[in-house]
């Protein structure tokens, strides 16, 4: 196992969220009035001209693709893999706006990795599922508003949690009831209530939106930095800890896959540190799977590796 790494406290404000990404919030609502006016299938056809818009005048978000997928792929790519790699986000925004719907039959999901977690589940352990900005997460929470006796939360930091609750709003009021915003300790006690009640809380532990301490670990080759918020409090919390992937597979199909990476139940206050790193190599040794994998559900476009 590799020694963590600490940077230290980082800026306020990070590279990701210096760019503002435009897949968010504008793209979102585009998505959802033409897939108003048009319905899905035609709206669809939009997508490709929107895919190349963002290829052409997207500059800094063209070179993180072409850095990622030089690393994924393990030579430079062609320029229609990386329009493949805009239009597979492209496509995940648009179908966000039907999953928020709750247009559940316009899609094939397939699942993977379940057996333990449901056993999990049904015995009323909480759960924590570590995601990546890779795939749809919204794929998850829209299955879990499809059965109703499953408890789903989604933890963020509150800049994505204001964004999306704005953006959502209008779509759907009730998707925005399960976000719980991270950073306060109001948060940790909300997560580990919901846990002890046994929910499924999912994090996206890629990225922070504020001061934390970072970890430098090799991804693809090359150093990056991972903030070890989401790590140490799995670890202080106790609960098994799931690697989660909403892979997008092309036209309607989606992919979630689940792996467990560490059981906290038994864990005890010694050695905390040690848990926490070696939870985090499980968790970045399953991102680089999924990246190898399915290169194009990489979703983070900036330089995810830039250590300035």
């Amino acid at each position: 196992m590799s020694e963590p790494t600490a940077s230290g406290p980082q800026p306020a404000a990070p590279a990701w969220m210096q760019q503002r990404e435009r897949g968010n919030r504008f793209w979102l609502r585009i998505m959802s009035t033409l897939s108003s006016l048009l319905g899905r299938r035609c709206s669809r056809l939009v997508l490709y001209g929107i895919a190349a818009y963002f290829l052409l005048f997207g500059g800094k978000a063209r070179a993180a693709s072409r850095a990622y997928l030089t690393r994924s792929l393990g030579r430079s790519p062609r320029w229609h893999e990386l329009y493949r790699h805009v239009l597979s986000f492209a496509s995940t925004i648009h179908d966000r706006v039907y999953l928020l719907r709750d247009r559940f039959d316009d899609f094939h999901i397939d699942l993977s990795g379940t057996e333990t977690l449901h056993r999990y589940y049904d015995s009323g352990q909480g759960l924590l599922l570590f995601g990546a900005h890779l795939g749809s997460f919204e794929v998850l929470r829209a299955m879990a508003r499809s059965h109703p006796e499953l408890q789903m939360s989604m933890a963020m930091y509150p800049e994505n949690a204001r964004q999306i609750n704005q953006a959502l709003q209008a779509i759907n009021p009730q998707a925005q009831q399960d976000i719980i915003a991270l950073g306060t300790l109001d948060a940790m006690l909300t997560v580990h209530r919901r846990l002890e009640e046994g929910a499924l809380v999912g994090i996206l532990a890629d990225r922070a939106s504020g001061p934390d301490q970072y970890l430098s670990r090799p991804l693809l080759g090359a150093p990056a930095r991972f903030p070890s918020g989401p790590f140490r409090m799995a670890v202080m919390l106790k609960h098994p800890v799931y690697f989660m992937a909403g892979i997008y597979l092309g036209g309607n199909r989606y992919r979630v896959h689940f792996e467990l990476l560490e059981d906290f139940s038994g864990t005890g206050r010694q050695g905390r540190e040690q848990a926490m790193a070696a939870l985090l190599d499980k968790y970045v040794a399953a991102l680089e799977r999924h990246c190898r994998a399915y290169p194009f559900n990489w979703f983070n476009f900036y330089d995810f590796w830039d250590e300035s």
